[in-house]
């Protein structure tokens, strides 16, 4: 996952290479604190020159991206610092399984 911040001019966040699963948690998290989805893609791993602004039938070999708005940068960075604990918290759990 890559995550660009140009947070302080425009106040945008761009969030590459989103887990399918959490794309709904994210969502709700977003419109939560007060930010907006500008653009969601669907980019395929394998052909940069296929992208998709809806999902497509089959979302195997493509990865997500948003970029997300809001008014104050603060609400960014929580959303990022929230979605970053989730991620690593998931990957945590999956490590003691496999132990």
């Amino acid at each position: 996952m890559f995550i660009g911040n140009d947070c302080g001019r425009y106040n945008r966040l761009e969030m590459k290479n989103i887990n399918q699963n959490l794309l709904p948690w994210l969502e709700d998290i977003i419109d939560e604190n007060n930010g907006q989805v500008e653009r969601k893609e669907w980019k395929s791993k394998y052909n940069s020159y296929v992208v998709y602004d809806y999902e497509p039938f089959c979302t195997e070999g493509f990865e997500i991206n948003l970029v997300i708005s809001a008014k104050e940068p603060a609400f960014l960075n929580f959303i990022k610092y929230l979605y970053e604990e989730k991620v690593s918290t998931i990957e945590y759990l999956n490590s003691c399984i496999t132990i």
